[in-house]
């Protein structure tokens, strides 16, 4: 027969030993914790855990020894502001946007390099080393260009090009300037985009010697300064343009038409750009030859397909942190942009529709499994909107305006005329910064629509591009300024070119080798077949990839 008085003297022993457990628990863990710089080490906290009874223990309050911070269960209002503020910038912006650097504009600032050298204008010149870590890692996945700057550096094919250009200065762009230069050439740099620049690469770029003017963050009024301290500079005359938009070519066409007559060509790998030289071409007006680097099939199917298809979803995560599964988007345009752009979405379940004027183009959608509509059918009920068209004022005030509480609008193209954000700075209507290149666009009746970076290029404005596809991009740019520098005089006349099949061919040729992937060579008879040269090119220009 058990005993009673036996039991209920072992169940309060029991109890006992389980709060004298706790105890001990809590003693080692505070001790732990008695100081935020003191280092935690993994083994006593292990060890600290392990002695957690298996059974459930008797609740105690763990007190933590010398807190010295006390933190209300629930924040003020500023408080809230400054922590979601604080997390938003970790999470979305780099080290050039950094908090520690002070408001001061670049260009108020005298900065002067490790080369006594104070001809450029950075956010911060400290940040180099910073900057040539970036550009040590992109160098790792820009393979293909590296091995061209090693093959043609020693026959230096672009001595004496002075060229000036105007991209998104980024780790990838840094890699091509510092193959320019290692083939030869003098260079002058400054941004095609307000929002895109690195700064730490603008600084590392600095610090090598090239004249770089660019930061993250520049006015209107910047940018076109920095494009005017790239050209116009004593002693220093360009004979070379690579542009990425046609804002530098269409800069020293107007204000230096002197200058812009000697140069020997252009390189242009934007959809914009390019459309203003065949603009220029059209009415006689382009004194030099250009090459239309957009439209080589290593541009298109590779930046402009790949790129997008994966940069995309990047930009808007890190944005807005939106689940698309479910999610209704509409694209507008099915170029090779939006193309990427909606097998990326579709890919995780959201609902996508197309806009387009192009009949083949919107054919495409349709064989694709994607509703084609105008935008005005589905503006009410969309969550997400995204441009890349080319064009201007795809996206009306009147279409914003009628769009539901939450939407997201941004813009994938270069240009940031698409979306007409002009007609949303009113004084009815109120702007407010959510996080870095996230505005909150409050209507007066409450609702809420959210722009990405001001309707500017999306990936490259608030987030980053896959380092590889730029490699093909870049590699494709070198070639065409070689190409136009030593082309013989009478090669090429005063319009726009695209890049010779065989040069494509053999910039996809120096990037197979990084999957490992091995061709195919024709036999003689089968060469005689089929009319081609066993070395290329394989497909005539007028082929359509």
């Amino acid at each position: 027969m058990s005993d009673p008085t036996g039991e209920a003297k072992l169940e309060v022993k029991q109890a006992s030993k389980e709060v004298k457990e706790s105890e001990n628990v809590a003693e080692k863990y505070s001790a732990l914790t008695v100081s935020k710089n003191s280092e935690m080490n993994m083994g006593e906290l292990s060890s600290a855990f392990s002695a957690v009874p298996t059974h459930k223990p008797v609740k105690k309050q763990i007190q933590f020894v010398e807190d010295k911070q006390e933190f209300s269960r629930f924040p003020t209002k500023a408080g809230r502001r400054s922590l979601s503020r604080s997390i938003s910038q970790s999470s979305t912006d780099s080290y050039s946007s950094d908090s520690s650097d002070d408001e001061t504009s670049p260009r108020d600032k005298t900065q002067v390099n490790s080369k006594g050298s104070s001809d450029f204008c950075v956010k911060n010149i400290k940040q180099a080393e910073f900057g040539r870590r970036e550009i040590e890692i992109a160098e790792q996945d820009m393979s293909a260009l590296i091995s061209l700057r090693k093959r043609a550096q020693s026959e230096k094919p672009l001595a004496g090009a002075k060229i000036v250009g105007c991209t998104h200065i980024t780790a990838q762009t840094a890699v091509l300037i510092e193959t320019l230069v290692a083939l030869g050439a003098q260079c002058r740099w400054t941004a095609c985009n307000i929002y895109s620049t690195q700064n730490e690469v603008a600084a590392a770029l600095s610090e090598t010697g090239v004249a770089v003017f660019a930061w993250k963050g520049e006015s209107e009024d910047d940018f076109w300064w920095c494009i005017d301290r790239c050209v116009n500079t004593e002693g220093w005359q360009p004979n070379m343009i690579l542009d990425d938009g046609g804002d530098l070519t269409h800069w020293m066409y107007k204000k230096y038409p002197n200058v812009f007559k000697k140069i020997r060509g252009i390189v242009e790998e934007s959809v914009t750009g390019v459309h203003r030289l065949y603009q220029l071409s059209k009415a006689g007006k382009l004194c030099v030859p250009a090459m239309n680097v957009n439209d080589s099939v290593t541009k298109q199917k590779f930046d402009n397909l790949y790129c997008c298809r994966e940069s995309i979803l990047d930009g808007l995560k890190r944005t807005t942190d939106v689940m698309f599964g479910g999610k209704q988007v509409v694209v507008c345009g099915y170029g090779e942009v939006g193309k990427g752009c909606c097998a990326a979405l579709k890919a995780l379940g959201a609902i996508v529709y197309v806009t387009e004027i192009d009949p083949i183009c919107a054919l495409q959608a349709c064989m694709d499994g994607f509703r084609v509509v105008k935008l005005n059918e589905v503006i009410r009920q969309v969550d997400v909107i995204i441009t890349c068209t080319g064009n201007k004022n795809v996206v009306t005030r009147d279409q914003l305006d009628r769009m539901k509480n939450g939407s997201i609008v941004c813009n994938m193209g270069h240009s940031n005329t698409e979306i007409d954000v002009a007609s949303l700075r009113t004084p009815e209507l109120t702007w407010e910064r959510v996080r870095s290149q996230v505005d909150h666009v409050i209507w007066p009746d409450g609702k809420r629509v959210i722009l990405l970076a001001e309707g500017r290029l999306l990936n490259l404005s608030c987030s980053t591009v896959p380092t590889f596809v730029l490699s093909i991009t870049a590699t494709t740019q070198a070639l065409a300024l070689i190409e136009l520098y030593n082309a013989p005089e009478g090669r090429y006349k005063q319009d726009v070119y695209l890049l010779p099949k065989k040069m494509d061919e053999y910039v996809a040729s120096l990037h197979l080798a990084t999957f490992d992937a091995h061709l195919t060579e024709l036999s003689d008879e089968q060469a005689k077949y089929l009319g081609l040269n066993k070395n290329g090119p394989f497909k005539p220009n007028y082929y359509r990839y």
